[in-house]
Parts: structure tokens; sequence; C-alpha cells
């Protein structure tokens, strides 16, 4: 094939046409063919691109011969001596030198992206699951990424969906009925609301589980409004009493109720240490269940990525 920059009639190559109109990416040859002119270019030979690039040489013949039917001109002269570029092939090969080292400029930058984002991780959890299950997580998650921060913030599910909507949070915990609108969600485990009280409690000598309306009836040692726990409970007793006291964490709900002050209705994950030492007591309910799901929480759409996705994979309670 003799050189030529001209169009199609002087261009050497039979059946090459100009792509006109239509999307950029149909019209321009993908970096990876950009990437092989340039070898043929600075290597001289069509096969040693091959072998440098990792791919066969009928393959890169095949490869050129596409990217000069898409551009309309003869980029390449074979000869059994080597590869030669032609004087459209010399002046291609400028434009894609100028191309990847474009792409390899958008791609420092990407990945500087990826590293700032991968340095940190912001999490929202309710009260239950920062307390009793984040730790073993986040010491599972340290081991594979030594070099990520972690931030916690640890409130009520409202909390949560407030802080991830606000892009306060990569990912989020919540343990209540239902996930708060404008999240996607998983389920990662569940959970059992169980009715404690001190061995000193009358109800801790109940021979009989409790009534449900009974339970309803009783003013409790609760969380506050928000939590998922207290939404739990409402809506399996169709209503709750006036709180006996409103705390904002599981520790000091657990504590009041070791204490003395009345009966509280906590994660069985918070209080199996109390239970066995007897500092606490489980009552029985009647005919009411007090299930729930946990769940990670994420902004609608855009799916957990970096740590974030890695300290999803390690939450399975």
């Amino acid at each position: 094939m003799s050189g030529g920059s001209g169009g199609t009639g002087d261009s050497g190559v039979e059946g090459l046409r100009p792509t006109v109109g239509g999307m950029l990416a149909h019209r321009v040859p993908d970096l990876g063919a950009l990437e092989l002119l340039l070898a043929v270019a600075r290597l001289g030979s069509l096969g040693g691109a091959a072998r440098e690039l990792g791919i066969t040489q009928p393959a890169a013949s095949s490869r050129i011969r596409s990217m000069e039917r898409q551009l309309g001109v003869a980029l390449v002269d074979r000869s059994p001596r080597g590869s030669r570029l032609t004087d459209a092939g010399a002046l291609v090969t400028d434009w894609a030198r100028r191309i990847v080292e474009a792409a390899e400029a958008f791609d420092a930058g990407a990945q500087a992206l990826r590293d700032r984002r991968d340095s940190r991780l912001r999490v929202a959890a309710s009260m239950t699951i920062a307390e009793y299950l984040l730790p073993g997580w986040l010491l599972a998650l340290r081991a594979g990424r030594p070099d990520t921060a972690v931030s916690l913030h640890a409130g009520n599910s409202a909390t949560v969906a407030e802080r991830l909507l606000s892009d306060e949070a990569d990912l989020g915990f919540v343990e209540g009925l239902t996930v708060p609108s404008g999240l996607d969600s998983v389920v990662i485990g569940h959970d059992h609301l169980i009715v404690v009280t001190s061995p000193a409690h009358p109800w801790a000598r109940r021979r009989r589980p409790l009534e449900a309306g009974e339970l309803a009836a009783t003013p409790l040692i609760l969380r506050e409004k928000g939590s998922g726990t207290r939404q739990v409970l409402d809506a399996a007793l169709g209503g709750l009493a006036r709180p006996l006291i409103e705390l904002s964490s599981t520790t000091a709900v657990k504590a009041a109720a070791v204490g003395g002050a009345g009966p509280a209705v906590l994660s069985e994950l918070a209080v199996g240490e109390e239970l066995a030492m007897r500092r606490l007591v489980a009552v029985p309910v009647a005919d009411v269940s007090l299930a729930r799901d946990l769940r990670a929480v994420w902004p609608t759409g855009h799916r957990p990525v970096g740590p974030a996705r890695d300290l999803l994979s390690l939450t399975r309670v």
C-alpha cells in the first residue's frame, strides 16, 4: 500500500468509506486500537506491537484493518521487512498520542478520586447495631482496609436516614419496620425484642406470660420516638402507654431496667450478659411478635462502593 493523507480516492485501501454523522464513539477508534497504532509506530513491527500488548498478530492485524475501515484511510503498510506508517498513519498517530495522553491523565484523576473515597468511610447506625454489632464488623474491615479512616454516628433510625440523604454518611444501618423514603436497603439479619425487668420487679415472678394489652397499658422505659425499637413495639401492640422514662440509647434503657426503675423492651442482642448473670429477667409475652429485620441502607440508586461495599459484605447476622 502506498501512503497518502487524502480522501478515500487515493487512500490505497479498496472499499474504505469515511463515517459521517452519528455518535463520536462510532467515528473515533477505541483506546486499545490507538495504543496498538502507537506501538506499531514505535516498534516498526505489527508482530512486536502485538506481543507488547499481549494479543496475537492476527488479532492486531484485524484491529488495524478495522480502524482503517472506520477512519476511511490506510494507516499501515505491511511488508516482509516490517510495518511502516503511511503518511496518513503518521498524522493519525500524532493525534492518537494526544488522545492516549489525555486518557492517561483522566485515569490518574479517576484513581485519585477513588483513593480519596477509599481513605474514609462514614457510617450511621441505629443504637443497637452501633453498640452490639458494628464493632466486630469494623474490626474485620480494618483487617482488609487498614488505611481507611472510619467515623461512626450512632442515633435512631430517623437520624440515620437524615444523614444518608444529606450526604453525611456513606452507609447506614436501621432496625425499624420500614425503609425510610429515598433509601434502598438489604436485610442483613434478624433480631427479637424481649421484655425485661429487674429480679425484684413483680413481673419477674409471673407464672403466666404477659398479655399484649397489659404490656401496652403499662408505662415502660422506652427509647425516644424515631427509634426502630419503639416503632416495632408500638406497631406490635397497637399503641403504647405514656413512657415511664424516655431515653436516647439502648445502654441507658438497660441501665435503668437493671437499676429497678421499671420494665423495658430491648433487643436480645443487648441483654445476653445481663440475663445470664440474672441482673435482668426476661418476661414472656403471649400472642405478639416482636421480631424485626436489621437492614443496611443507602441513598436510592447509589449502591455502596469501595469501603462501604466491603463493610456491607461483612454484615451478615
